[in-house]
């Protein structure tokens, strides 16, 4: 199907001052005009809207039969194909890309001497044979092919924000044909499938056609045709690969094309285009024209006539060459939007249809920016902002299976919403069919996307009308969003209580309400809200709206005021119900982190004991293994930093080192000689003591990498229980139990019983005799005031060694100095053992 517009899409025209009857002609480079006829070419310079002046003349060696321009460097042709040779009783048939091999046609390359060959091939892009209707009687005009062109469209460059090009070199973006019969034409896009994009039906005989990125301009006998196409989609589709998304949209290929302009001209024979200007060849028919009756005298008298006023002599042989102006493309949009607006009251697909077109219009003169003068490429760009934001006012208020598209397209545009929502009628109240389903759409899709832009307290109330009238299910989404943050909340909460919750998720109802009584200054309602469900279920209705509880504005993350009240007044909620957004890629990681620092006011160098509990949440929760090792890394440095600096919590920890041991695996049971350790030492504060014991739990657990955090405990010193007992507890979950047993005999000889009895099991049972035993000896010997509880464990290990060594064996290990009598009852136990198995 056409469309047929009465648009203006050309402007001046002027006759050529050529001298001889045109043959061939063609236009080239920026303003020049090439005309042939016989043996000689005239040149002529073409300039905007000023008259057409010769520029040269030259004669070739034989007549023209072709001609053709082209810049220097380059071998790109437009092809014109023309055959008489059909049979009828051959069907007809399509053949695309590599399947077109198939015709049977063979092409051959010939060197010219111009060009080695060898760097030129042969692709078979298109075959296609028609089948005439033969029921028609039918001349061999009426099924002649012609005007085949080949269009590449190309990139040059790119323009800097002061006008100047990065670069000059051309880049194909992509590759179209056309062909035409005398009744129909079609357009293929052939970059990398071939597709039949356009075909176009001629409403009369189509004598030529010609191809542009913007047009196709069609000659009749007496009519000059102007079409639309659809290089510029195709183009957007290849070069952008956000296209056809929620973030950029373009008219689709399979939109009916349609006529801009039939314009009168009289006799056309021949056509050719450059840049804006169209080049016609009129020639009057001398059958059609009428006798003359005027007598000689009254001929020569209309020669000296026309002399005078300055007609070109070649007038009178009935034939013309013209140079017709199109205009401008904004000027052309323009027109076009004007146009469309007869259309808007009437709610019809014409007004989408047309501002479609002027929509590509734009996109095609912008292809090329690169020959774009700043000036120029800014004012094609505000007309393609502009002309996004007419096709979002239709597609936002027209009823149509394709209403989505006004989000890309008011994206596009760079209104605000805001400003989108300004351009909407609402004279009209509470009527459902007032708000169609695509302004709805961009506005809940906006509210989602977290924009920087707040509405007034108006146009917030209107929203929120807007969906409690349509789409009452989305209401709460809709006021937790940032952008409604200047609502009246009383009128928010009235909305909300006159919903009908009963295919609402009722929880998500009450934690709006309650954040709206909050933002009222009614904690009384609030509390009445919160205590309607189980914490569990609260936890619940957070996931499915976290704009409740963390915003982000200006790319940072922002706690509620209902999230600042729950630090206050429910803490232990708020920690369960971020790591239930986490745990469903609601909030990430670093989000989470960054929620709680903000949250308690701390820089980011500064943990609070609020993220420490959801630091420890997380572990509870068995998080996957990804993020288990850099999670406890976390929380030991933290518990470190708070032990070397003996800095207690801002606020009370919501869990106890019993509490984690108890529900989670990775808190492993603290070992039975850190007790004996750190028993020595005095700890007044509490909380100094529950960051102790929580480190020593998380190294005793079985998930921590030790190594890790062996460089980070520098901080925590040896010369107290506590340092020396994480110290101790690093080194012998990484197996250095000897290191382990000197020291612990030099800071803590009381320990060294419990350590060995818990530590030297199995494998390292030996190190009983071969390192306790000898050690213990060797500082008896010494004395000194920790003599007693060095005899005291030497007689704990030799009453062990003497339950695991033969009597031989034993015997060997003893100190050869060493007093009898006090090694007898020990001799005799080792003995009786033996002589009892």
């Amino acid at each position: 199907m056409v469309h047929v517009y009465n648009l203006h899409p050309f402007g001046s025209q002027q006759v050529v001052p050529c001298k001889l009857e045109p043959e061939q002609f063609c236009g080239g480079g920026r303003d020049a005009l090439f005309v042939a006829a016989g043996c000689k070419v005239e040149a002529f310079a073409v300039a905007g809207q000023e008259l057409c002046q010769p520029r040269c003349a030259f004669s070739t060696l034989g007549r023209v039969l072709r001609m053709a321009y082209s810049e220097a460097g380059t071998s790109n042709e437009m092809s014109h194909l023309e055959s008489d040779d059909f049979v009828f009783c051959q069907k007809p048939i399509e053949l695309l890309g590599e399947k077109s091999e198939q015709s049977g046609i063979s092409v051959k390359l010939e060197s010219t001497g111009l060009a080695d060959t060898k760097y030129f091939h042969v692709q078979h892009l298109l075959y296609r044979r028609f089948s005439p209707d033969i029921s028609l009687c039918v001349l061999s005009d009426d099924i002649k092919l012609h005007s085949l062109q080949l269009l590449p469209i190309y990139q040059t460059g790119s323009l800097t924000s002061d006008g100047k090009n990065l670069s000059q070199e051309k880049e194909l973006l992509s590759l179209f044909c056309f062909f035409s019969l005398p009744h129909v034409g079609y357009l293929y896009m052939v970059v990398k499938s071939v597709e039949l994009m356009s075909i176009y039906q001629y409403p009369e005989k189509c004598q030529q056609a010609v191809l542009t990125p913007q047009f196709l301009h069609v000659i009749t006998s007496n009519n000059l045709q102007c079409f639309t196409v659809r290089c510029s989609a195709a183009v957007a589709r290849e070069e952008d690969p956000y296209m056809d998304t929620t973030l950029k949209a373009c008219p689709p290929l399979s939109m009916d094309v349609c006529a801009l302009r039939i314009q009168l001209f009289i006799g056309l024979k021949a056509i050719c285009h450059f840049r804006n200007h169209i080049i016609l060849l009129t020639k009057a028919d001398p059958k059609a024209m009428p006798e003359r009756t005027e007598s000689p005298k009254r001929l020569l008298s209309k020669k000296d006539t026309s002399v005078k006023i300055k007609t070109p002599p070649v007038a009178e042989a009935g034939w013309n060459l013209y140079i017709v102006n199109t205009v401008s493309p904004v000027q052309l949009y323009k027109e076009m939007v004007d146009y469309s607006n007869t259309y808007k009251t009437a709610k019809t697909q014409s007004c989408i249809h047309l501002l479609s077109e002027a929509h590509l219009l734009v996109r095609a003169a912008l292809m090329d920016a690169g020959q774009l003068e700043p000036g120029e490429k800014a004012e094609l760009l505000e007309a393609l902002r502009e002309s996004c934001g007419h096709l979002g006012d239709c597609y936002s208020r027209l009823d149509t299976q394709h209403s989505h598209l006004a989000l890309p397209y008011y994206k596009m545009s760079g209104l605000s919403m805001a400003e989108v929502l300004s351009r909407m009628d609402w004279t009209l109240e509470d009527e459902p069919q007032k708000y169609e389903k695509g302004l709805i759409f961009y506005i809940n899709h906006s509210l989602y996307e977290n924009l920087d832009e707040e509405l007034s307290e108006e146009l917030a109330a209107k929203v929120a009308q807007m969906f409690y009238v349509v789409e009452p299910k989305q209401l709460p989404h809709v006021l937790s969003s940032p952008s409604m943050k200047n609502i009246d909340p009383a009128t928010a909460l009235s909305y909300l209580r006159k919903l009908d919750t009963s295919g609402l998720s009722s929880i998500l109802v009450t934690l709006t309400k309650a954040a709206m009584a909050l933002r009222m200054g009614d904690v009384d309602t609030h509390r009445s809200e919160m205590k309607r469900y189980s914490e569990m279920k609260l936890v619940c209705g957070f996931i499915l709206e976290p704009r409740l509880l963390v915003q982000q504005r200006q790319g940072q993350t922002v706690p509620t005021r209902l999230a600042l009240h729950l630090r206050d007044a429910q803490p232990g909620l708020l920690v369960a119900a971020v790591l239930g957004l986490q745990k469903n890629s609601k909030i990430g990681i670093e989000e989470a982190d960054s929620f709680f620092k903000v949250l308690c006011g701390k820089d980011e160098d500064t943990i609070p004991q609020l993220l420490v509990d959801f630091w420890e949440a997380q572990l509870v929760a068995c998080l996957p293994d990804a993020v288990l090792q850099e999670l406890c890394f976390k929380l030991t440095s933290q518990y470190i930093w708070r032990l070397s600096k003996r800095q207690p919590p801002d606020t009370t920890p919501l869990q106890t080192s019993e509490d984690l041991i108890n529900a989670c695996s990775h808190y492993g049971l603290i070992y039975p000689w850190v007790h004996v350790l750190i028993s020595s030492d005095s700890l007044a504060d509490r909380n100094y003591t529950e960051d102790l014991s929580k480190l020593q739990s998380l190294v005793c657990g079985p998930s921590f990498d030790i190594a890790s955090i062996i460089p980070f405990l520098e901080p925590l010193s040896e010369d107290t229980a506590a340092g020396l007992s994480v110290h101790v507890l690093c080194r012998t979950r990484l197996k250095e139990y000897e290191q382990c047993i000197d020291t612990l005999l030099d800071r803590c000889p009381e320990a060294v019983i419990p350590y060995a009895n818990h530590e030297l099991k199995e494998e390292n049972r030996t190190l009983w005799w071969k390192k306790l035993l000898p050690e213990l000896c060797q500082r008896i010997k010494c004395g000194g005031e920790k003599y007693p509880l060095y005899l005291s464990s030497l007689k704990e290990t030799l009453s062990v060694v003497a339950g695991e060594l033969e009597l031989r064996d034993f015997l060997r290990v003893l100190p050869e100095d060493g007093s009898a009598a006090f090694f007898l009852p020990y001799l005799l136990y080792c003995s009786r053992r033996k002589s009892l198995t």
